[in-house]
């Protein structure tokens, strides 16, 4: 029988590119966003392969995440894998110059938004004892960086509560993995530049990991056997060392 996951953040990166993935290995999908044209398009594409179903809704929004994943039909009801994708950063100000409304933004997508679309589906979960989920974090949950203050806390946030959820999970047989990416090429230098052209540098002169690559890892990491995890896995372009620390051409 084939497994249903459920992904929010499809829209666009590697939320996208998982939900293509894992379409063309024959999993269903309920896919998540806020931008309705684009969940149609990608219904549109993916229903050739396998059963979609969208749900449009801000993980930011509690009233929205729980009337939304309440509203799935019954044969969408059952949810075996949850990625929790949807994230985002705003501003690379150092923290004495940071403006509250992106700190206020980075803490309720990346951390409270996790935290409410978890809770509204890991209880079905408890109660089959079965059920995978995975926390898209990122390298910057590793480690600080000059300027990535709030950001980093917020994806130090998404790893403890990824560990915090293997332990209270355990005794339920549910998998749970955090999968911290690098420097991947999406629109996520575009929403933490505003507009700015230094986003288009930020991939210049080496090659960035793409959303295909982690949608490739995600897939291994739901595919192993029962008995394995993948727990915790940081992945760079090589070009990438570490955060502040990238091999580019002149």
């Amino acid at each position: 029988m084939k497994r249903t996951a459920f992904i929010t953040g499809a829209t666009s990166g590697i939320g996208m590119a998982t939900a293509r993935n894992l379409a063309r290995n024959g999993f269903r999908l309920i896919i998540c966003g806020r931008r309705k044209g684009r969940l149609d398009q990608l219904k549109q594409e993916l229903a050739k392969e396998t059963d979609v179903h969208t749900l449009k809704f801000d993980v930011r929004d509690k009233t929205a995440v729980f009337n939304a994943i309440e509203s799935l039909p019954k044969s969408f009801k059952k949810v075996d894998i949850l990625i929790n994708n949807a994230g985002n950063a705003h501003g690379l100000d150092p923290v004495n110059e940071g403006s509250v409304d992106d700190w206020d933004a980075m803490m309720d997508i990346n951390v409270k938004g996790l935290l409410y679309v978890s809770k509204a589906i890991i209880p079905q979960m408890v109660e089959r004892k079965s059920g995978h989920i995975i926390n898209i974090g990122s390298s910057a949950g590793k480690e600080v960086y000059p300027r990535g203050n709030v950001y980093c806390a917020s994806k130090h946030a998404v790893i403890a509560i990824t560990d915090g959820m293997r332990i209270d999970l355990n005794p339920y047989d549910i998998k749970v993995s955090a999968i911290n990416p690098g420097l991947v090429e999406t629109e996520f230098s575009e929403v933490r530049f505003k507009g700015d052209p230094k986003a288009n540098t930020v991939y210049q002169g080496y090659k960035a990991l793409q959303p295909e690559d982690i949608a490739d890892i995600i897939h291994f990491t739901l595919t192993r056997p029962p008995h394995v995890t993948i727990a915790d896995l940081l992945v760079f372009p090589t070009a990438q060392a570490n955060s502040v620390t990238v091999k580019k051409s002149d």
